[in-house]
C-alpha cells in the first residue's frame, strides 16, 4: 500500500471515530445507568459500557439503521450485562443477609470477604437531559437497585426496560429476540417476586421533598460536631443505618443513636462532611481524621429521607467508591 493511501484510510478513519463519539455521546450517560440498574456497581457499569463502546465501534459498519441508533446500543449494553451475570452472585446490602444487630455496643460482625457488596452510583455519571432527569432519579434509588439483585438476569432486564424505562412489549421482545407473550409473562414474574422481596421497593417512583436538603445539611453538621442526640432527632423511629462491607446493621434510632455514639462519633472534629448526590438522593462524603490530622476518605452515605426525618442511611465505607465521585482522597472540614 503506498503512503499516500495509507494517509488517506488513516484521515478516513479518524473522520468515522470522530462521528461514531458524536453520535453515541448523547447516550452514554442513560446506557451506564442502564449498566448500573443491570450490574448494582458503578465500576461493573463502566467496565461494561467501555465494553459496549468498543462492540458499537467494531461493528459500526453493519449497523443499517432498521432499528434506531439508540435501541441498537441497548441491545449491545443489555447483552454485555448479561454475559457480566452469567457467574455473578447478586451485590446485597447488609440487611439482606440477615436481622439486625441486637447490641449497638457490642462487636461487629465479621467481614465477609465472599459477599460483593451493592454499589452507590454517582448523579453526575448518570445524569441526563433535564426532561428525563426526575425519572432516571426514581429509577435509580437505592431502594429499587438493591430489590432488582433478587431478580433472576433475564427477569431484570425485562423489568428495567418496561417499568423503569418504559419501554413497549414489543420493543424489548426485539431487543432480547423473544416473543411478547414471552415479555409480558416475564414482566408478570418479575414484578410479583420484586413485591415479595422488597415491598417497599415495588413502585418505582417515590415524590421528591424539596426540604431534602436541608436535612442532609442538618445531619452533616451533627456527625460533624459528634452530636448524637440532635442526629437521632433527625431519624424516623423506624430507622435503618447500614455499613457495608460491614455486615451488622442496626434497625430503630434508639440503637442508631447508641451505636454512633459508642463506637463511631466519640468527639467532635473526627469527621468532614462533603455534600454530593447519589442515586438521585441526598448523599455525603464522609472523611475521617486520621491519627496525623488529616482527613482522609471513609465513606460515601446515601439518605434516604420521608418527610422531615430520614429514614435509611446506607454508608458505603470503601473509599475506592471517592474517584467514581471525582473526590479527592483527602479534605479539609468545611467551615460553617
Amino acid at each position: 500500500m503506498s503512503a499516500t493511501v495509507q494517509a488517506r484510510s488513516r484521515t478516513a478513519g479518524a473522520a468515522d471515530s470522530e462521528e461514531f463519539a458524536r453520535l453515541t455521546a448523547p447516550f452514554r450517560a442513560e446506557l451506564l445507568a442502564h449498566c448500573y440498574r443491570m450490574l448494582g456497581s458503578v465500576h461493573d457499569a463502566e467496565d461494561q459500557l467501555q465494553e459496549t463502546l468498543i462492540r458499537a465501534w467494531r461493528f459500526y459498519g453493519d449497523f443499517q439503521g432498521r432499528a434506531s441508533l439508540r435501541t441498537w446500543l441497548y441491545r449491545i449494553a443489555t447483552n454485555a450485562c448479561l454475559r457480566a451475570l452469567e457467574n455473578r452472585s447478586r451485590r446485597p446490602l447488609p440487611s439482606g443477609l440477615g436481622g439486625p444487630g441486637e447490641d449497638p455496643e457490642g462487636p461487629l460482625g465479621a467481614a465477609r470477604p465472599e459477599v460483593t457488596w451493592l454499589q452507590p452510583v454517582p448523579d453526575a455519571l448518570v445524569r441526563t437531559d433535564p426532561a428525563a432527569i426526575v425519572a432516571a432519579r426514581d429509577g435509580l434509588r437505592l431502594a429499587l437497585i438493591a430489590a432488582l439483585q433478587y431478580l433472576p438476569p433475564r427477569q431484570r432486564t425485562v423489568l428495567i426496560l418496561r417499568d423503569v424505562l418504559g419501554w413497549r412489549a414489543a420493543e424489548v421482545a426485539e431487543l432480547l429476540d423473544v416473543s411478547t407473550v414471552a415479555v409480558n409473562s416475564v414482566l408478570q414474574r418479575a414484578r410479583a417476586q420484586l413485591r415479595d422481596a422488597a415491598p417497599a421497593a415495588a413502585e418505582i417512583r417515590e415524590p421528591a421533598d424539596p426540604g431534602d436538603r436541608a436535612l442532609l445539611r442538618r445531619y452533616a453538621a451533627a456527625f460533624e460536631d459528634a452530636d448524637t442526640t440532635a442526629l437521632t432527632r433527625l431519624l424516623r423511629e423506624d430507622a435503618v443505618f447500614e455499613m457495608p462491607p460491614v455486615p451488622t446493621w442496626f434497625a430503630g434510632r434508639a440503637r442508631i443513636g447508641a451505636f454512633l455514639a459508642s463506637r463511631v462519633l466519640r468527639e467532635p472534629g473526627g469527621f468532614a462532611m462533603i455534600p454530593t448526590a447519589a442515586n438521585g438522593q441526598q448523599a455525603c462524603a464522609a472523611y475521617q481524621r486520621d491519627r496525623d490530622g488529616v482527613y482522609r476518605a471513609h465513606a460515601i452515605q446515601v439518605l434516604t429521607c420521608s418527610g422531615s426525618r430520614i429514614a435509611r442511611v446506607v454508608s458505603f465505607n470503601d473509599p475506592a467508591l471517592f474517584p467514581a465521585f471525582g473526590l479527592p482522597a483527602t479534605a479539609v472540614r468545611p467551615t460553617r
